[in-house]
């Protein structure tokens, strides 16, 4: 599990594999699960601040993948580097607000 986070921090990992699988696929899904599961706690009438921390609990998570695809993008270079950095901000930005 360290090497998971160690590759991605020193921009080790595949650029590819990064944005498309770790970021688009696992972080959405785990941004939507715990959105979801914040809607059943509020339907629950559970207390706000615990509705608010589930919903909140992976942007620690998701900032860590986008601050990943820079580091690694900057390695790289090129359009195809320049456009994953543009889309990990806009993805960032997206998880958070929705």
């Amino acid at each position: 599990m360290a090497d998971f986070f160690r590759t991605r921090w020193r921009g080790e990992a595949p650029l590819d594999r990064l944005f498309w699988r770790d970021m688009l696929l696992v972080g959405t899904i785990l941004s939507i699960a715990s959105s979801a599961l914040a809607l059943i706690l509020l339907g629950l009438k559970l207390p706000l601040w615990l509705v608010l921390a589930v919903h909140f609990l992976p942007v620690p998570y998701n900032i860590f993948l986008t601050i990943a695809v820079w580091r690694t993008a900057e390695k790289g270079g090129g359009l195809k580097a320049q456009l994953m950095m543009l889309g990990s901000a806009l993805w960032l930005i997206a998880t958070v607000v929705v």
